[in-house]
């Protein structure tokens, strides 16, 4: 029996995506669904940690909301392309033009993305395009492995916060200053 070659395979939307259930971690990048495999325990943790602190400052300041979980973002249309976040961040007047889609269809003020074992540099920075194309304004990618955080702006303005340093909220969460070590799985 012969397979259907990826060109041959049908687009889909978000929306399509959306209205096929729980078919488990995926992400659909230009119209096609790309499979992820489960996060590990130590990848869980970071993110963990990293929600309840932004979920902390987000609720003293009662600026936004905080999702975590693989949400959904739209940062693409026709073909579309939905790529699943760790943690966001999203400000009230951001989330007020939500339109109410099956996946965010407005940008986050703050992405973060855990890296795990299997990801490449190369889709990472894939992403980062993705992201600041729509207008978020802060990406933080944490290796755990690694033991840092980068803070993205762009691209090209990068700055790398080792175990011993403070991960500050820049504009988008002013005043916020988390320790790296909090974040970093123990």
């Amino acid at each position: 029996m012969a397979t259907a070659s990826v060109s041959t395979i049908p687009l889909i939307t978000g929306d399509e995506l959306a209205a096929l259930g729980d078919i488990g971690p995926c992400e659909l990048v230009e119209g096609r669904i790309i499979r992820m495999s489960p996060t590990g325990p130590i990848h869980g943790e970071a993110e963990s940690n990293l929600s309840a602190a932004l979920l902390t400052y987000v609720r003293q300041h009662r600026n936004g909301r905080v999702m975590t979980g693989e949400v959904g973002i739209y940062t693409r249309r026709n073909p579309d392309t939905v790529r699943a976040a760790d943690v966001i961040f999203i400000s009230h007047e951001r989330y007020a033009r939500y339109s109410g889609a099956a996946y965010l269809d407005i940008a986050p003020d703050l992405v973060v993305e855990v890296l795990s074992p299997s990801n490449r540099w190369t889709e990472i920075t894939q992403k980062l395009r993705e992201y600041f194309a729509i207008g978020v304004r802060l990406v933080w990618v944490v290796d755990v492995e690694g033991c840092s955080v980068f803070a993205y702006r762009a691209l090209t303005e990068v700055r790398e916060f080792p175990t011993d340093a403070d991960l500050p909220g820049d504009e988008v969460l002013p005043g916020l200053v988390l320790p790296v070590a909090s974040i970093l799985p123990a």
